[in-house]
């Protein structure tokens, strides 16, 4: 008996739309239009950016980021997650455009799961970064934003990658990638190392995030902090962005100086002492300090 009969079961409309994605070139445009110029023209132009960073030591990888969804100057989600896990061994940073950093992340998953049924392993960092990167570099020129760190760990170690929408892949210690990455820059490489402790690294993320959001616009909410080990990743805190820098501004702050009293001397008590010096040394004599000539001298 056929399975439509006793399920009920009815075959998908194969004329209705797919649930996958469309073939490169296949998006709905005017005839006689160019996709890209088309997109140039006639698409949004609304301003975003984040705060996200990612480095490699030798405890793992670090992945951190701020939280604040932007869409041009209305924040449409404070507290949103801008750090996806692929799987136990490998997660990733987004940057760009939200839908797009989603549905790219569900693309992976999906593919990085049936090659594991298909090899009965995981695939590499490596690997993942070079199947994301072949993905959406079919889609260069139609407006796609999706700039991602892969962080994870494999049987190389720990591994760090940037993938970029138009197929860029980097491998690399430090990234760092939206509107706040040169302010969480210049914090990372002026205490990054490599053979740095686990605190460190974490003190280290933190700081650069909560600086970034104190100086970009588009960054702020919260700090998120991930670490990838050999036995899988973990979420290490989420820290209030403004509170966090506060703290660290209090650390920074100088101790209080002494007391200028008794730093300097006051001005009477110092015209006393030069006084009492004067009378010391005869009329005739000078003082090694003193650059008068004496009066008996004649000048030329």
């Amino acid at each position: 008996m056929a399975l439509q009969d006793v399920c009920k079961w009815q075959s998908p409309d194969t004329q209705g739309p797919s649930p996958h994605l469309p073939r490169a070139g296949g998006w709905a445009v005017p005839r006689g239009c160019d996709p890209q110029t088309f997109l140039q023209i006639h698409g949004p132009r609304l301003a975003h950016g984040t705060t996200t960073l990612a480095f490699r030591f030798r405890h793992g990888v670090i992945a951190a980021a701020d939280t604040r969804s932007s869409c041009g100057s209305y924040v449409a989600c404070p507290a949103s997650c801008k750090v996806i896990p692929v799987h136990q061994h490998l997660l990733g940073t987004t940057s760009g455009t939200s839908a797009d950093c989603a549905t790219w992340y569900r693309v992976l998953q999906r593919e990085l799961r049936l090659r594991e049924l298909r090899e009965g392993q995981l695939p590499s960092v490596a690997s993942a970064a070079k199947l994301l990167s072949a993905m959406m570099s079919r889609y260069r020129g139609l407006d796609l934003c999706v700039a991602t760190a892969l962080c994870g760990w494999d049987r190389s170690g720990p591994m760090l990658f940037y993938v970029y929408s138009d197929g860029t892949r980097l491998q690399g210690d430090i990234f760092s990638v939206g509107s706040g990455s040169p302010y969480a820059y210049g914090v990372l490489d002026r205490g990054y190392r490599y053979d740095m402790s686990t605190q460190e690294a974490y003190a280290l993320a933190r700081c650069a995030v909560a600086h970034a959001t104190h100086r970009d616009a588009y960054s702020g909410g919260s700090v998120d902090l991930f670490h990838v080990r050999e036995s899988g990743w973990e979420q290490v805190s989420r820290s209030d962005a403004c509170v966090l820098y506060m703290e660290l501004q209090k650390l920074l702050e100088p101790e209080p100086e002494e007391d200028a009293s008794h730093a300097h001397p006051e001005p009477a008590t110092a015209h006393r002492a030069a006084e009492e010096r004067e009378l010391s040394v005869g009329p005739g004599e000078m003082t090694p300090g003193d650059s008068r000539m004496p009066a008996g001298t004649e000048t030329v």
